[in-house]
């Protein structure tokens, strides 16, 4: 269930950010952009990220609608919703200012997480 608030807003921006607020949750759905993953993956996937961050921000990620947990089984995986699934031009955009923009910056970053964001 989607939870509603009351709270007014200036601006759609200021809404959508609300919502994505924080660093680990649009890195989470973009991971899962590009597939379905089981929470170990993600886990494996992002190992800055703690136990109990990740089970609070897919939980965050869930209650606004943009992720589910598929279950099957033993097992389950998380993937975007219809709602997360329209935010994927935004991230592909965030991806591709970050690469454009790094060496900028002087930022490197690791291959394997750089391949597993390639559209």
């Amino acid at each position: 269930m989607i939870r509603k608030t009351k709270r007014k807003y200036g601006c759609p921006v200021e809404f959508s950010i609300d919502q994505l607020s924080g660093k680990w949750k649009t890195v989470i759905l973009s991971r899962l952009k590009v597939r379905p993953m089981r929470y170990g993956e993600l886990r494996h996937d992002i190992p800055q990220l703690s136990d109990k961050v990740l089970t609070e921000r897919l939980r965050d990620l869930c209650n606004c609608g943009f992720v589910k947990q598929e279950r099957a089984g033993v097992s389950s995986r998380y993937c975007l919703t219809k709602r997360g699934e329209m935010l994927k031009p935004m991230l592909q955009a965030l991806y591709d200012w970050g690469q454009a923009n790094a060496d900028t910056f002087g930022v490197r970053f690791l291959s394997a997480d750089v391949e597993a964001q390639r559209p």
